[in-house]
């Protein structure tokens, strides 16, 4: 091993160390190890710049994008939310991770990952649900469907295009199912029965400031017809939200107070809830609810909104009248949730209270509201707040013709995936299903580093030698165990490989060596290139082995050895089950 080899290797470990110890946020850790590997000499600007100019990040921002589209339209949310009503624990897990697993055999696994983890998130945070149990089982159920068929991951494709130039009988769509399969269902039942107990709860990524000292009451009508209508409150999933809960319901002329959880709600209900303001900007997402500013909100045009926190000034036009006295929504462009008074809540219909100094407003205003009135004498404060509009389901038909067209033409390979995706992003932003600073605002600079730096990293690998070392030493030490003891060899080596450099340059790296280890045993190659497949399709130990534990690294606000703490179970069933089943399916 030469000395590029060796100071690769020596960077490599110190990167992952300090990833793993969170001494530095992981973008800054890969972008620094490329930089002195650059300033060492064993790149040069093209290689160290390669993840920058290749499809992966652009692929991956156009997705994210395509992800708030989908959460803005709410068209995920009836699906993610009758598995989150009805279950819960590993059977919860269990009823969105076997889907994900079978979906991501025919799926770009990224685009099925990107689209599950918003509405995941949020209703998991409703729910009071860790939300770090739930993001690296998708992306790792993901990553398992895709060797369920030759078309699940791009990986799949490469060793195809590999196996023509060689002059060898590509393999078919389900070549890969009695092998894939098996290994797929294995692998999501492990991760359904450990995740509770190796993946701890990790918090929340943005944790808001100040929102346990301001309550805030909202009414909220349930809406005829709709998914409420006839539910009680505990099947309704009303009686566990996080950090709100419902106070009353007005029936007419009928206050009900307090709310049994078996108490059966019905269309027209007003239900009263109390609870800080970020939940209160959530409890607005809440399926089979409309908020009873209904008539406010329908004027305005959701995607193109935020919350705001407006505090009034002794000023203010609005003191001493009400909401709709001064016509709050006509003059400002805003529609008022809520109202929180002199550190307690303001149990009263919205519209009826009369505005007093300090008065604290929530509300949902245009995206240049705070431009517009920060200076205006009317409010004291101006303070805009985290939390996504309302669902816009008018926008759901749109959002759910655009998708469906993406996946046909990536699936069928009508259209190359980063064509694909970035068209579907310029769709999204065309027919104003996002704006533009939306669709800016989703794209995650972080990851997007994170991946682009590691195709650096893993150039280095390459072109210093040291993954070809690796990977021969393991075959050549393996070797005389015989063709088992090879074909573990192989496997082994492109898994470790994965880990450091993407899954293609993995599986084109060991390509010909699974093929000069097959041929120096005498033996047929197509088990040793199926053990390539699974190696490179297969990243469950680090964050950095795949774009779809990169996507949920800094969503679950996990940490690098929440990735190993779990793979390593699901690295042991993948070896073990292709060295028991490769030989048999396909003999030496």
């Amino acid at each position: 091993m030469n000395l590029e080899a060796w100071l690769t290797l020596v960077v490599v470990v110190v990167t992952v160390t300090a990833m793993a110890r969170e001494m530095v946020p992981p973008a800054l850790a890969v972008l620094g190890a490329v930089v002195v590997l650059l300033l060492a000499g064993v790149l040069d600007g093209e290689q160290a710049l390669s993840g920058f100019s290749s499809e992966a990040p652009y692929v991956v921002g156009s997705l994210l994008i395509l992800a708030r589209a989908v959460d803005v339209s709410g068209v995920l949310e009836p699906v993610v939310g009758g598995l989150f009503a009805q279950s819960s624990g590993r059977m919860l897990l269990a009823r969105l991770l076997y889907p994900v697993t079978l979906f991501s055999g025919f799926l770009n696994n990224t685009t099925l990952v990107a689209m599950a983890v918003p509405p995941v998130i949020e209703l998991s945070t409703r729910r009071r649900l860790p939300v770090s149990r739930f993001l690296i089982p998708i992306s790792y159920a993901a990553v398992l469907g895709g060797v369920i068929t030759a078309i699940g991951t791009s990986t799949n494709l490469t060793v195809i295009g590999l196996m023509r130039q060689a002059g060898i009988e590509p393999i078919s769509l389900f070549e890969l199912a009695p092998l894939g399969l098996p290994i797929a269902l294995a692998g999501t039942t492990a991760i359904v029965l450990l995740a509770d107990r190796l993946l701890p709860d990790r918090g929340s990524r943005v944790d808001p400031v100040g929102d346990e000292v301001r309550e805030f009451s909202v009414t909220m009508t349930v809406a005829g017809r709709g998914p409420l209508d006839g539910a009680s409150v505990e099947a309704g999933g009303l009686r566990h939200l996080s950090g709100v809960y419902l106070a009353q319901v007005e029936r007419g002329d009928d206050v009900i107070a307090p709310v049994a959880p078996e108490e059966v709600l019905r269309g027209g209900d007003v239900l009263l809830f109390v609870g800080r303001v970020s939940d209160i900007v959530d409890l607005q997402r809440q399926r089979g609810l409309v908020s009873s500013e209904h008539r406010q909100l329908t004027r305005l045009d959701g995607a193109r909104h935020g919350f705001f926190e407006v505090v009034i000034g002794s000023e203010s036009a609005l003191m001493g009248r009400t909401i709709k006295e001064i016509g709050f929504r006509g003059r400002y462009r805003a529609a008022v949730l809520a109202v929180h008074r002199s550190g307690a809540r303001v149990d009263q219909k919205i519209g009826d209270i009369r505005m007093r100094l300090g008065d604290t407003l929530l509300i949902l205003a245009e995206e240049d509201f705070r431009e517009r009135w920060r200076d205006s004498r009317d409010f004291l404060v101006v303070a805009p707040l985290q939390g996504i509009p309302p669902t816009q389901p008018r926008k759901a038909a749109l959002v759910l013709s655009i998708t469906a067209l993406f996946v046909a033409l990536t699936a069928l390979e009508i259209v190359p995936l980063l064509n694909a995706a970035l068209g579907t992003a310029l769709a999204l932003v065309a027919t104003r299903v996002l704006t533009l600073r939306q669709a800016r605002n989703a794209l995650d600079l972080d990851i997007l580093v994170l991946i682009a730096s590691a195709f650096g990293l893993g150039a280095a690998v390459t072109a210093s030698g040291l993954g070809e070392f690796i990977a021969g030493g393991l075959v050549d030490i393996m070797r005389p165990l015989g063709t088992i003891g090879a074909l573990a060899a192989v496997l082994v080596a492109t898994m470790a490989l994965t880990e450091m450099i993407s899954n293609n340059a993995a599986a084109a790296l060991m390509f010909p060596i699974s093929l000069s280890t097959a041929a120096a045993l005498g033996v047929d190659p197509r088990p040793f290139i199926i053990s390539v497949i699974m190696g490179a399709s297969l990243s469950f130990l680090t964050p950095i082995g795949y774009q779809t534990n990169l996507l949920v690294y800094n969503l679950g606000n996990y940490r690098f050895t929440d990735y190993t703490r779990l793979g390593i179970p699901l690295d042991i069933i993948v070896i073990t089950m292709s060295l028991l089943l490769i030989p048999r399916i396909w003999p030496f």
